[in-house]
């Protein structure tokens, strides 16, 4: 997929985070002995960030480094936990560092975007209730057929996208996924669904549609009009949301 293009200049000022500068490095070593006994040796850094003064790790530096590997656990911690009440479309929350969450989204209108050679013009079009599970770096996206009584077996169809691999992974292409770690997980889902419908779709992987008949010929009817996601073009995979716990 390719990236949203935003032409209008913005000031983005305001967003820059905090700049740190490299002070200190460690290096790490290990006895090639039965008890592996090791030993940290710390550096200072000069002011172009290169490595000074070789020393054993002192207390003083011992309690800095600990405390600054506490700040990065508790950061962590805070990942995919909600700010408030569970909303009804989640599903199901793996909360650990490198964990992920599964939500729907229902039957609506979205805007959509595909690269010129497509021959799909760019607008608003009704897509099927979606079901997505994603971690901080990948997402996989299916179509159901509901958006009730959604439960482990419920079963689970084709996405009718481009830019996707048969079981359901997106390749984002160009587009850069920067998931924080502190996420919490209104703002999770919130950027993933902002990463998928901002982005232009571009090609079929392996040349092979997900839907009955010719995708771009789907939504070439679809697209700004009042049609709904005609649900008879869906394809199943196989799947169950079960099969998607692991």
């Amino acid at each position: 997929m390719y990236p949203f293009k935003q032409y209008a200049m913005k000031d983005i000022t305001a967003q820059f985070g905090t700049l740190y500068n490299p002070i200190k490095a460690f290096v790490v070593y290990q006895k090639e002995t039965a008890d592996k006994t090791m030993y940290v040796e710390a550096y200072d850094m000069d002011k172009n960030g290169y490595p000074i003064n070789a020393h054993p790790l002192n207390l003083k530096e011992s309690t800095q480094l600990a405390s600054a590997l506490d700040t990065s656990e508790k950061l962590t911690r805070k990942f995919l936990k909600p700010s408030g009440l569970l909303s009804k479309n989640l599903l199901y929350i793996n909360p650990d560092h490198d964990g992920y969450a599964i939500w729907y989204t229902p039957a609506q209108k979205v805007n959509l975007f595909f690269v010129e050679s497509l021959g799909i013009a760019n607008g608003k079009a009704s897509v099927p209730p979606l079901l997505w599970k994603a971690s901080k770096n990948t997402l996989y996206i299916y179509a159901m057929n509901t958006d009730t009584n959604i439960n482990e077996l419920t079963a689970l169809y084709n996405a009718p996208f481009f830019n996707l691999y048969e079981d359901g992974k997106v390749c984002m292409g160009t587009v850069s996924v920067s998931i924080k770690a502190d996420c919490l997980l209104e703002e999770f889902i919130r950027e993933w669904e902002q990463y998928f419908f901002n982005s232009y779709f571009s090609h079929l992987i392996h040349k092979q549609s997900p839907v009955k008949g010719n995708i771009i010929q789907l939504w070439q009817r679809l697209v700004n009009t009042p049609k709904p996601f005609p649900m008879k073009s869906l394809l199943k995979n196989g799947l169950t949301i079960k099969n998607l716990l692991s």
